[in-house]
This record gives structure tokens, sequence and C-alpha cells, in this order.
């Protein structure tokens, strides 16, 4: 991707938007471990934890934080909201005096949701991550951190630019960056975990999507407690479990 960089006439007026909506699933065999997954859940992926994943994010597309916010919601959730400036910095904050000068439209939001609620006890944690950028930023550049630092097991990932901003001569140009898929921003050690793949590409409409769905594993990877792996009802969870993955790939009951 390190191709010369093209001319503008000014600062680049382009919008980047990377939607990462990810699913996390885990068996649960009665009411108490559905208790004891949504506080697994809250200890690992809290305000302050997001809001770090969110911050290296941040240093990953080689951006500047300009402000954080950040809330727990009660009973279940958090969400996290960096604004920065795409001025490139490697991810550190931009001091106050100099936000006014550099404050632009980009900015990072991660909502979790974390669901117990299934009567059968498969659990799913989902969380919706958006980056939005503009100038010479690219999202996608942040795409393999994503995967590492959330267990996803179903992935839906969009992308689109938006806008237009011209080169020296005047001309317009609608994107200054070409590829034929996201797929070709994502490692091929993560690629090979998945075993569904849908991809649609619109490079005319600037626009992109894939999903991906988690190949079979077995029930050591989604028990809450290990040591349940020879319960009796673990055989049929699991079959619910991929039936579950599989409702929430294709969007359909």
């Amino acid at each position: 991707m390190d191709k010369e960089k093209i001319k503008l006439s000014g600062f680049n007026n382009l919008t980047k938007v990377l939607s990462f909506n990810l699913y996390d699933f885990c068996i649960t065999l009665d009411d108490e471990q559905k208790g004891r997954y949504v506080s697994y859940i809250h200890d690992k992926y809290n305000a302050s934890k997001i809001t770090e994943i969110s911050k290296e994010i941040v240093k990953r597309i080689d951006a500047n934080i300009l402000s954080v916010s950040a809330q727990d919601y009660d009973p279940v959730g958090a969400s996290a909201m960096v604004l920065m400036s795409d001025v490139k910095g490697g991810g550190n904050p931009i001091p106050t005096a100099q936000v006014s000068m550099h404050l632009d439209k980009s900015h990072i939001t991660v909502h979790t949701y974390p669901d117990a609620a299934d009567p059968d006890g498969i659990c799913s944690f989902r969380v919706d991550i958006d980056i939005s950028t503009c100038g010479e930023i690219i999202p996608l550049d942040s795409i393999n951190f994503l995967f590492e630092a959330f267990e996803c097991d179903v992935v839906y990932i969009d992308y689109v630019v938006r806008g237009y901003t011209r080169l020296a001569d005047g001309r317009k140009i609608y994107n200054d960056h070409h590829f034929n898929s996201i797929l070709d921003f994502v490692k091929p050690e993560i690629k090979r975990n998945y075993t569904f793949l849908s991809d649609i590409n619109m490079p005319q409409d600037n626009t992109w999507q894939t999903k991906m769905m988690i190949r079979e594993l077995g029930p050591e990877n989604y028990l809450l407690n290990p040591t349940d792996i020879s319960h009796p009802d673990v055989p049929n969870k699991m079959k619910l479990l991929r039936e579950e993955m599989k409702e929430v790939y294709h969007m359909i009951h």
C-alpha cells in the first residue's frame, strides 16, 4: 500500500468510515453462569477497557487524540468515544491549547451489547466500532488489531468513502486509495480461522462489505467453566451455538 502520494490542491476532504461489528458467543448451563458471564464481560470490556482499545486504534492509524468520553451502563453495556485529529502523530494526545486549530470530523465510537437472555443459555457479546476519518488516514489500517483485541465468532465489516477532494490541477477525485476487497487488509493467518466468508465489493460506489464466521471449534472455546466439558448437555448446546452463529451471520430466524 506504500504508493507515491497524489498531489492535492489543499486539505483532503474525503470521509472514510469503517464499521466493525463483531459477535462473541458463550455457552452457559444455568442462571448462575449467565450472571457470571455478564460480570465477566463487564470486567473484560467495561468503559475503561474499550477506551484503551480505542486509544490503541488511534495509534495504529497514526492519528492524534483530542478528547475522550466513556460510560458504563446499568445493567449491562458500555460506550466510549474518542475525538481525534488526522494530523499524523502516532496516537498522542494534542495539548488543549491546540485543540481548536486541529479539530475536525474524525472520531471513534465503541458500543458493547452483552446478551444473556437466551432461554437455551447461548449468551453473546456484540461490539459495534465505527471509525470515521478525513484526510489521508485510512481506517482499514486498524482492522487486524480489531481481530486481535476481541474474540470474533461472527464479524460484519463495512467500509465507505464519501465526498470528493481535488487534485492540484483542480480535478475532483472520489477516492485516494484503491483496493479490491476489505479482505486485502486482513492477515492470511486471521482469514484461515473463518470458513464462511461473504464479500460484497462495489468500488464504483466506494462501498465494500465483508462477513465472516469462525470455523467449527471445540466446546472448550465456548464454555464459561472449562471443567463442564463432560456435562451431558454440552453436545446439544454446541448444536444450538452453531445454529445461533449461522442465524446471526445470515440474519435469518
